[in-house]
This record gives structure tokens, C-alpha cells and sequence, in this order.
């Protein structure tokens, strides 16, 4: 029966030692394998058989540029767009594999390989690949993107994500495969595209939904107080612990734990986090006893984690155990199809927000929000919407309206929005200079406009070379009080902004 069919992995790689390593490895763990030398004869085998997954090398002669690699990648998603592939490198070319997963790879691991965290992301993988698309055979065209969107609001509750474009739908689809089971996600993408509303869609959707999801921005955390908002503490652990109090972890205990700016912790507490995802225990500061949590990790960054892994930044064993599920979230740019529908959606939650009366987006309107840039992605696009809203006082906006409100925002006379030519890290710079000019380069002020904590924003304007106009570890040791509670109650609520209206 076909229910039954062993499941066929292809191994492309030009050492003969990792196909024997490979083969022996996936024979054990139940799968039937096959190996090829070079790009050929991998296209050869693919076409004469079905495969469920390809394990592919990135390299196939003396050079190691990988661009082999990514031309095979290149030529197996165009003649088997289902069929998942898997990329082998080595550490020092993460920047090559990141490469080849925006290039449509699924995920990838590195030599040596640990082999049962290898068959674990191979089991994933297989688990979230579509059925039937190993074989490259057409299964019959592709549902409109307005019904296949129906049909996953009808299995799923996304209704906090708006959009129907194939690649929101592509993310959507892995987070109802994945939300039913307890693995660890590691959701990427830009600042401003959605991350939150995506962690909150897994636990929504998940047998944890009854329990609460208990989020923390990793980066507001002050690594002397890691330990304490963590893993909570007993009375008389410090000075001023008058009572006990329940850590993070505690809290989230049968939930959902969302680690959101994961990029950001520092490498100390990095080991600290890995020995609670080991095992699910923990010590509260001053108790003498351990104590068992069960939770469900989700983590999010707009931070490469691989290439910090790869700079010596981010600890390797404290990846792997994050990133078993990737979601890559698209920007903005990327769907600009989706732009109208948000730009809608986002006017009428403002005007309902401060008591106003329905309103309109003219066609014009939005053709002209479709075309903009967006280096702030949906963040962005509500404060345009928003600003635009309350300054024009109309009940239908038109171009000129958020043309004119744009113009004034950003000091420019053609009312443009873009920042065309420029990179991201570029347009962070921009972003963060434009945002203490505003605000008279109040620090506070500063972080909040940006949707930051004052210290990511402190790493920011260090790793740019900008001047925050006071001296920063005078303002952390002063503000450190008032940080954690604004902190605190922006992972709750403010931080959502990042994706509201996605």
C-alpha cells in the first residue's frame, strides 16, 4: 500500500564517506536512500523516481564558492517545486546556506552533523512537506489565493493575520501543521512584519490555548536580572525580595513561552536558557529546589541566528535546540498584493479605535501604498495609515492625503516614502537618526517611536556609531527601574504593534 512506502531520500555529495555515513544513517532511522556524485546524475535519479527529501552538498569540485550548489537548488525546485531539499554545509559558509534558503531550500544542517538531531529535522521536514509533491507530478492547479485562504480560516483561527498571498498563505499553512505539536519554532523576518501575530497564531492553534502565552522581549532584560524574571525567586534571595515571585517560565507553565528578540541575549545567559530547554527544570533565585516546567518554546529575531552562530555571537547547541520549525516571514515588499487589503483593515480598526466614522481608501490611494517601499513593513504602513487618518479629517482618503501627511514626516518635498538603493542596516541608521531628530534625542522617547527597549536601542546607536546625547551606562544604572516596567508592559501589549493589523 502506498501508505506504507518507505519514504526515499536522496543524498547529493561528492565524498564518497558522508554518502556511506548518510545512507547507514537514514537506513537505520527507516528510510530508503540513494546517492548521486555530482548535479547530473542527482537530476537523472530525481527524474527517473519519486523522492521525498534531497540531502545536498553545497560544493562538487575544488571550488567552494557554492554557487554549484545553488544552481542544483535552482534546478530541483524548478522541476519538483514540493520536493523539500535540505542543505549540508559547513560553518564557516552559513552565509552561503542562508543563501540557499531564501533560494527555496527548506532548512539546512552542518558537517559533521549530529545524527539524532539530524533525523529530527528530517522528520520535520517531511512532516510540513506538501503530499504528493516529491514526484514532481502536477497534482492539478493551484487554488485562487482567496480560497485557499477560506479554506485555511475554515480548518485554523488566523483571523488576527490579514492577507492571501501565496507566500503568507505558505507560512500559514506550516503554522497549522506545526501548532498541534510541541516542537520548537523559530520564526525570522524584518522588524514590523508580523512575528508576534504568528508565535500568538501557534499557540492559538495549539492543544496549549487554554494556558497562557507568556512573552518576553529578550532584549529588555537586563542580564543581572535574567536569573530573578526568568526563573522568578524566593523571599530573601536579594534585598529587596519581600515575597515570592513566579519567573516567566513558571507562568508559562503548560502554555506557551514566546522569546521574542531571541538574537539579542547575550552569551551568558544564552547557557543559562539552554539548561531550562534541556531538561524543562529550573531553580528560582534563593530556592533549593528545582522546579519542572512544561512549555512550549517559540522564539523570534530579525537577526540572522546562523550567522551569529557563525561570528561566535550565538552558542550552536542553543540554536539547534530553537530552530527545529523555521518560518521565514516575508516583508512587506514581498506582498505587496496584500497591501490594500491591509491598508483597509488598518483604517478601520484606527477609526474604530478613536470613535470615527467609517473610512475609504480611494483606488489611487491604494495603488500608491501598493508601490511604496516599506523598509518598515506593516509597522510602518499603519502609522502611515493612521497619521494619515486623523491629519486629513476626511471620510475618504485619497492620495494627495498620504502623499502631503508623508511629505511632513519625512521632511522630504516629494512625499516619498522610500529609501531606495539603500540596505537594511542602512535603513535602521536612517530610521534611528530620523527618530532622534524627532525627538530631541530623548532616549526614551526614542525607543518607544521605534517600538525598541532603551537597550536594544542602546546596541543600535553602538553598532552605528550614533550619539545618544547621554551617557548610557549613567542612564541604564538610573533608568533600569523605570526600563523594566515599560519593558514589561511592552512585551504584553505595545511590542504587538510589530505585527497589528498583519
Amino acid at each position: 500500500m502506498e501508505s506504507q512506502r518507505r519514504r526515499r531520500i536522496l543524498v547529493v555529495d561528492d565524498d564518497g564517506a558522508v554518502q556511506v555515513s548518510l545512507a547507514l544513517l537514514l537506513k537505520q532511522a527507516g528510510f530508503d536512500a540513494a546517492c548521486a556524485d555530482d548535479p547530473q546524475a542527482a537530476l537523472a535519479q530525481l527524474a527517473a523516481g519519486p523522492f521525498d527529501l534531497v540531502l545536498q552538498d553545497m560544493n562538487f569540485s575544488l571550488q567552494t564558492s557554492g554557487e554549484e550548489g545553488l544552481a542544483l537548488l535552482a534546478r530541483i525546485k524548478a522541476a519538483h517545486p514540493g520536493l523539500p531539499v535540505l542543505l549540508m554545509t559547513a560553518w564557516g559558509s552559513i552565509a552561503l546556506a542562508v543563501r540557499g534558503i531564501q533560494a527555496g531550500a527548506a532548512n539546512f544542517f552542518t558537517k559533521p552533523w549530529d545524527n539524532a538531531r539530524l533525523v529530527e529535522l528530517i522528520e520535520a521536514t517531511l512532516q510540513l512537506a506538501p503530499p504528493g509533491d516529491g514526484d514532481g507530478a502536477d497534482a492539478g492547479a493551484a487554488p485562487a489565493p482567496r480560497q485557499a485562504r477560506a479554506a485555511l480560516d475554515a480548518r485554523f483561527d488566523f483571523g488576527a493575520i490579514v492577507g492571501e498571498h501565496p507566500k503568507l498563505l505558505k507560512v500559514l499553512e506550516t503554522v497549522g501543521q506545526v501548532a498541534r505539536t510541541r516542537a520548537p519554532v523559530l520564526i525570522l523576518g524584518e522588524s514590523g512584519t508580523g512575528k508576534e501575530l504568528v508565535a500568538d497564531a501557534i499557540h492559538r492553534n495549539s492543544p496549549r490555548a487554554a494556558r497562557p502565552i507568556v512573552k518576553i522581549n529578550m532584549g529588555a532584560i537586563a542580564s543581572s536580572l535574567f536569573e530573578s524574571e526568568m526563573f522568578g525567586h524566593v523571599r530573601g534571595a536579594f534585598t529587596d525580595a519581600k515575597s515570592d515571585r513566579k519567573g516567566h517560565i513558571g507562568s508559562a507553565d503548560g502554555g506557551t513561552l514566546f522569546l521574542d528578540e531571541i538574537g539579542e541575549l547575550n552569551r551568558g545567559d544564552q547557557v543559562k536558557l539552554l539548561r531550562v530547554l534541556q531538561d524543562q527544570r529550573y531553580q528560582p533565585v534563593g530556592a533549593s529546589a528545582s522546579l519542572q516546567a512544561d512549555v512550549r518554546v517559540v522564539s523570534a529575531t530579525n537577526r540572522e541566528l546562523a550567522e551569529l552562530v557563525a561570528a561566535g555571537e550565538f552558542r550552536e547547541d542553543l540554536f539547534y535546540r530553537l530552530n527545529l520549525i523555521t518560518i521565514r516571514m516575508p516583508p512587506l515588499r514581498e506582498r505587496r498584493s496584500d497591501i490594500p487589503l491591509l491598508a483597509r483593515h488598518i483604517a478601520a480598526r484606527v477609526a474604530e479605535g478613536y470613535g470615527l466614522e467609517d473610512v475609504a481608501l480611494a483606488p489611487p490611494a491604494l495603488d500608491w501604498l501598493a508601490a511604496q517601499p516599506w523598509p518598515g513593513n506593516i509597522r510602518q504602513l499603519k502609522q502611515t495609515v493612521e497619521r494619515t487618518l486623523l491629519l486629513a479629517g476626511s471620510a475618504r482618503l485619497t492620495q494627495a492625503d498620504f502623499q502631503a501627511t508623508s511629505a511632513v514626516d519625512e521632511g522630504a518635498h516629494g512625499g516619498r516614502l522610500g529609501v531606495d538603493g539603500m540596505t537594511l542596516e542602512q535603513v535602521e541608521r536612517h530610521m534611528i537618526e530620523q527618530a532622534l531628530q524627532q525627538h530631541d534625542r530623548n532616549i526614551s522617547r526614542v525607543a518607544r517611536a521605534l517600538g525598541l527597549s532603551r537597550a536594544a536601542l542602546y546596541r543600535r546607536l553602538e553598532r552605528h556609531g550614533l550619539d545618544g546625547g547621554e551617557d548610557r551606562s549613567e542612564a541604564r544604572g538610573d533608568d533600569r527601574s523605570d526600563d523594566r516596567g515599560d519593558d514589561r508592559g511592552d512585551d504584553r501589549g505595545g511590542g504587538r504593534g510589530e505585527g497589528r493589523g498583519a
